[in-house]
């Protein structure tokens, strides 16, 4: 098995950070943007797209402020993470991604990010 790579991403969006927290944290919120739709069961979450399911568990959270994820299939420290991050002198609200993917699979998984999180900003009418 190969290691999985760690990136991070950041994009700026036009919310406050209580209606993001909305849409990265909640099943209701999750589908709107990142899959088909999403169930929970406490903190065991399930991410369907185009009828196939994965379930992932919540590790962390706190309000307002991040959500951590990890597949339940991971055989790995692996993880993805979503963090808003509010600049204290512009109050510019971003949205920070932690993923992990394979070698060759990094550009492809950044570009899946970019696509998800342009449908967030639709979403929620952010520019």
């Amino acid at each position: 098995m190969s290691d999985k790579i760690k990136f991070e991403i950041e994009f700026v969006i036009q919310a406050s950070p209580q209606l993001l927290y909305q849409y990265i944290s909640t099943p209701s919120g999750l589908s709107e943007w990142y899959a088909d739709n999403v169930n929970s069961r406490s903190e065991m979450f399930t991410f369907i797209w185009d009828g196939a399911e994965e379930n992932a568990k919540m590790l962390k959270r706190k309000s307002d402020e991040f959500v951590k994820f990890a597949w339940e299939e991971n055989e790995d420290d692996s993880y993805f993470e979503m963090k808003i991050i509010v600049d204290e002198i512009t109050k510019d609200v971003s949205l920070f991604i932690t993923d992990f993917a394979e070698e060759d699979e990094l550009d492809e998984a950044k570009m899946l990010w970019e696509n998800q999180v342009s449908d967030l900003k639709q979403v929620l009418g952010s520019t």
